[in-house]
């Protein structure tokens, strides 16, 4: 059976740990990485080098390099919300597949809704997930 002394210590450094951890504050949301190249983390497709990669300009103007083609466009980002508006693109000749995969690329990036940093990674969230990460050497 146990005492009610040892029960009020158990009582008391339960309190003691929650008061502790309820003072260090929150990791706070790390800003959107303005100025940077961000590379898609995700596989080659096969018999190709490139990486879709997206560098976004301190106005949230942006550079884009598909799985083929590239172009530009417009990030707004308002706290972690995020609408992307594509502009002009380049028509590269590529195969189906690679048209395809900028396609999908697009419209995922059109789709985006909201965004969080963890890191070296910015994952740009929507019907389907992106996880770009940051190049930063």
């Amino acid at each position: 059976m146990i005492s009610v002394g040892r029960l009020l210590r158990g009582v008391a450094l339960l309190v003691l740990a929650s008061t502790v951890l309820s003072a260090i504050p929150a990791r706070a949301q790390e800003e959107f990485p303005f100025g940077f190249v961000m590379t898609l983390d995700a596989a080659r497709m096969p018999g190709s080098k490139r990486i879709p990669s997206i560098e976004v300009g301190d106005n949230g103007e942006v550079s884009l390099e598909l799985w083929c083609d590239g172009g530009k466009g417009q990030f707004s980002i308002a706290g972690n919300t995020i609408i992307f508006v594509p502009g002009a693109m380049e028509n590269r000749t590529c195969s189906p597949e690679r048209a395809q995969a900028d396609s999908d690329l697009l419209a995922a990036l059109k789709e985006a809704t909201t965004w969080q940093r963890q890191g070296d990674f910015v994952t740009l969230i929507g019907s389907k997930p992106l996880r770009f990460q940051i190049n930063t050497n």
